[in-house]
């Protein structure tokens, strides 16, 4: 039997795929108005497959509860938040859970570490907590998650994956648990090897998108197109820049590059800057929404809508939305107004938040497209009589404001 520690966007599903495997789950979760959710048989979140996913497992015998398990292997997938002034990860949910798993782990038991981490700290964090406990019997073994919301279920079938372990026999046994339903390469290492390769790829990408969020700062300043730039540059068979956007949001691009920081600050320069160029993103679409309204001479901001609440399009999943940290930033400037409205968003979470598009656009003179969601492209002539700041290059209108 596994039990999976921490039912969220990541452990949820991946209890979900191994009990549709032919694995024997049990998902526990401190929340107990998550369990109750699950044992009434609804999911938490949405996510394109997940419901049916999740009614598999149900009949695969799936079971959900707040109590930890007496089992040989543990899959932890719990947040990892960072200190925003340190940069340094946080690893306190961890700590927590693995302390509670010494309590009831028998001897030699395996206890995975899904959750994405900076290089060292299983480490210097949680091995002393289980050699304190003296429970130096446990096998510590680090899985990184490498799924995205909105394509999870494909990508925990398809994605390779890496494990990383003290003992190369433990590290294969885990490999094996995962082939039960990855269909991707599984390479074992080390952990640190395992931690290091997670942060990297997600800096990567951070690197990347802060390179064209940067250009497209650099051609607004001297009324270039960085759209037509960026697809001339792309022809280049040896190109490959990717486009801007108003900010960079999620539990992954927009927080575990500042793990490299925290831990390197020295050495980290590039990184540094590029996710200071990212997270200056939503302050550079205020300043634009700003331009905008004087070139218009607006001057009544609750005209003015965003568009989108999520960090990307098509899912419920605010974590480090570019949208909150545009209206926070408003916040801090002393000024409010803007409507917002998201369409997976049932519930209210900020102010002057719509559920309905048409009430919305009825609503506001202003628009700005922050998350490109299906139902806007699906809905672009309602737009034709509003003003459109796009921060997507989805809108082909005419007449209309880019980043």
């Amino acid at each position: 039997m596994i039990n999976v520690i921490g039912l969220g966007y990541i452990g949820l599903p991946t209890a979900l795929m191994m009990s549709t495997h032919g694995v024997e789950v049990v998902g526990t979760d401190y929340n107990m108005e998550l369990v109750t959710t699950l044992n009434t048989g609804q999911t938490t979140f949405k996510e394109e497959g997940l419901d049916d996913l999740f009614q598999e497992a149900l009949k695969s015998g799936i079971k959900f509860t707040t109590d930890y398990q007496v089992t040989d292997t543990y899959i932890v997938s719990v947040p990892t938040p960072y200190d925003k002034f340190s940069k340094k990860v946080d690893p306190c949910y961890i700590v927590a859970a693995v302390k509670d798993v010494i309590k009831v782990a028998p001897k030699k038991a395996t206890v995975v570490i899904e959750s994405t981490v900076s290089p060292g700290t299983i480490e210097k964090s949680i091995r002393p907590v289980i050699e304190k406990e003296g429970r130096q019997d446990l096998n510590l073994v680090h899985a990184p998650e490498r799924i995205i919301p909105g394509n999870m279920i494909y990508e925990l079938l398809h994605n390779n994956r890496t494990i990383g372990a003290d003992d190369k026999v433990i590290g294969e046994n885990v490999k094996q648990l995962y082939a039960s339903f990855c269909q991707g390469e599984i390479v074992v290492t080390d952990i640190k090897t395992a931690e290091m390769t997670k942060v990297v790829e997600n800096t990567f990408r951070a690197v990347n998108i802060a390179f064209a969020n940067e250009l497209a700062k650099i051609c607004r300043h001297d009324n270039m197109d960085v759209y037509e730039i960026i697809k001339i540059c792309n022809m280049h068979p040896r190109v490959n820049i990717l486009q801007p956007g108003p900010g960079v949001g999620g539990h992954c691009i927009s927080v575990d590059p500042w793990f490299l920081v925290g831990d390197y600050p020295s050495l980290a320069k590039v990184i540094d800057e590029s996710m200071k160029t990212n997270d200056g993103m939503p302050d550079f679409v205020l300043n634009r929404i700003f331009e905008i309204m004087k070139e218009k001479e607006m001057t009544d901001i609750t005209r003015v809508g965003l568009y989108g609440l999520t960090y990307k399009e098509n899912v419920d999943d605010m974590r480090e939305s570019p949208s909150l940290q545009l209206l926070e930033s408003q916040e801090r400037h002393l000024a409010s107004g803007l409507k917002v409205y998201d369409p997976f968003i049932k519930r209210d979470v900020v102010k002057n938040q719509y559920h309905s598009l048409d009430i919305f656009l009825n609503e506001v003179d202003f628009v700005v497209i922050m998350v490109k969601h299906n139902e806007i492209k699906e809905n672009m002539d309602k737009l034709k009589s509003k003003v459109v700041l796009d921060c997507h290059n989805i809108c082909e209108l005419p007449e209309v404001y880019h980043i």
